[in-house]
């Protein structure tokens, strides 16, 4: 097996001690999984996963969560809009 001290595995050897590799998720962090030296994963605790992602609504969530349109007071300046130079037409 070869697993260095940063937390790196190789792609064979994670498949093979997978529970080793679990287990090393929960007692030093975030495991590294390489392919042909090449880092293509990170193995992480579910809890860090979710803090990660937030309190877990999605933006639909988010959305309707918010204050029905008709209970919002909107109000609007009656001062005009002012002037605005766009520069030179030329």
């Amino acid at each position: 097996m070869v697993v260095d001290m940063a937390g790196h595995w190789q792609l064979q050897d994670a498949k093979q001690r997978f529970s080793e590799l679990i287990r090393l998720v929960k007692a030093e962090g975030p495991q590294i999984v390489t392919r042909s030296g090449e880092e293509v994963a990170v193995v992480i605790d579910i809890a860090e996963y979710r803090r990660l992602r937030g309190d877990g609504r999605d933006f639909k969530d988010f959305l309707r969560s918010a204050p029905e349109l008709d209970a919002l007071e909107i109000t609007r300046s009656a001062a005009p809009a002012r002037v605005v130079d766009l520069g030179d037409d030329g």
